[in-house]
């Protein structure tokens, strides 16, 4: 039976590991009787787990209870670290176990141990391993032996926490004589600073002495300045008065020459554009009257002088005429649609896919529409005519490169074909301009042909392509 020690006398660790028992429950989970275990300290309880944690590498494995067996295969290091409550749990409810862990132990500790079995507490032995040893082997004063552990342990506690506060004592005690030569010396220190203050003071009084005489005078010299400084604003006001009505008085002069300048300038800017209107309405006469009589002619553009048939009829039998007219230009020769294109401000439009099945239809559609285009930028380049062509179906076609300077690429959108786009951009354009459209489609020369265009088949432009 283990004395209980008054709580004064029982240290901080004690205190906390008061609940630990070495033998916590048996198998069935029910607490084990008070009096037939004592209640461990904290250091006995470990000296018995790490002694059967050693002591269970020396054990057959038919000696092992089955809750140990697992933790016997740990090595021998992590045993009462990672199997401590099942080896205590053991060691309460397993008396034969612990016969045989023991065994072990007392032949280990060799003299020491065959005292312990016997009963005997020798004076210089570590009264932590004696109490281990006696709960395990179990003589018949192994109680007295465990109790007399406890407290030597809790005397050894109560020493060192009696030392502890002894230390921190006299570290307490060193801080403060520490922090009273501190305070001497900066007592001194205020006091010298103190001295310093004092004369720094008595120059400070004698400088702001000086300093209300010397603002005394300034305040008079500035009230003498601002007597001054009225009499000279009175005289700058009525300057700027005086310059004030001078001021007005040549802005009303220069408002009234701003008046008759702009009067001026508004009677020639009119005058101007009578002058404009009236040569406007001469050119857009003579314009219009000029597309009127093109309209009503019919004539397409000449390609040989009034000369060359003079020529042709003197120096000419009939059967050279005829192979002459046989040697006209045809809507398929580039060298008409050469012709149309140096007429001024001409417009070549172009149906695309027309051109490119009828010259270059063996690649495909991407390299068709290619090359015409890039075949079209360089007529641009040569001609300076403004130049449009024409593809279906725009929703077919993504990632188009960019088209070459002063060429147009253009697609029909869906439900429109390129022929009624094509139609759509001869309408657009204004009466009397020189409009060029490229297609073999009869339909669509036919179309823009009474819109007043050039219709040229397909075959004058792919040779004009080849020969550039």
């Amino acid at each position: 039976m283990s004395v209980p020690v008054p709580p004064e006398r029982q240290p901080a660790e004690e205190v906390a590991a008061r609940g630990t028992e070495l033998d916590r429950t048996d198998g069935a989970g029910d607490a084990p009787d008070a009096g037939s275990e004592p209640i461990l300290p904290e250091p006995v309880r470990q000296r018995i787990v790490a002694l059967t944690a050693s002591a269970l590498g020396t054990l057959a494995p038919d000696e092992l209870p089955a809750a140990l067996r697992r933790v016997a295969k740990f090595a021998p290091n992590r045993r009462a670290r990672l199997g401590g409550p099942a080896i205590a749990t053991q060691l309460a409810s397993d008396p034969l176990f612990r016969q045989r862990v023991a065994a072990r132990v007392v032949a280990d500790a060799g003299d020491l141990g065959a005292a312990v079995a016997d009963g005997t507490r020798p004076a210089v032995a570590d009264p932590v391993e004696v109490a281990a040893l006696a709960y395990l082997a179990r003589p018949g004063n192994w109680r007295d032996l465990v109790e007399a552990a406890g407290e030597t342990v809790r005397a050894q506690a109560d020493s060192a926490a009696v030392a502890e506060l002894v230390r921190e004592a006299e570290q307490r005690a060193a801080r403060a004589e520490h922090d009273r030569a501190v305070a001497k010396v900066e007592a001194e220190k205020l006091r010298d600073e103190l001295a310093r203050v004092r004369e720094e003071l008595g120059g400070l009084r004698e400088e702001v002495r000086v300093l209300s005489k010397s603002l005394r005078m300034a305040q008079a010299g500035q009230r003498r300045a601002n007597e001054l400084l009225a009499t000279e604003k009175g005289r700058a006001a009525r300057a700027a008065a005086d310059y004030e009505a001078e001021l007005r008085r040549l802005r009303a002069k220069l408002a009234d020459a701003e008046a008759a300048a702009g009067d001026a300038r508004q009677a020639a800017k009119d005058a101007r554009a009578v002058n404009d209107a009236r040569l406007w309405l001469l050119l857009e006469t003579i314009s219009q009257a000029a597309v009127g009589l093109r309209r009503e002619l019919a004539l397409d553009p000449a390609h040989r002088l009034p000369a060359d048939f003079v020529a042709d009829t003197a120096a000419q039998r009939p059967e050279a005429q005829a192979a002459a007219r046989a040697r006209a230009l045809d809507n398929d020769d580039p060298a008409r649609l050469d012709q149309l294109l140096a007429l001024p401000k001409a417009h070549l439009v172009v149906d695309g896919y027309n051109v490119t099945k009828r010259g270059f239809g063996e690649i495909s559609l991407e390299q068709q529409r290619n090359r015409l285009v890039g075949g079209l930028g360089g007529i641009a380049a040569q001609t300076g005519v403004e130049v449009t062509v024409v593809f279906d179906g725009a929703e077919r076609v993504h990632g188009l490169p960019p088209a070459p300077r002063g060429v147009r690429v253009l697609f029909s959108k869906k439900g429109e074909t390129a022929d009624e786009l094509i139609r759509r951009l001869v309408r657009a354009e204004p009466p009397g301009r020189p409009i060029v459209v490229v297609s073999s489609d009869r339909e669509v020369a036919d179309g823009v042909r009474r819109h007043g265009a050039y219709p040229l088949g397909a075959d004058a432009l792919v040779r004009r392509l080849s020969r550039s």
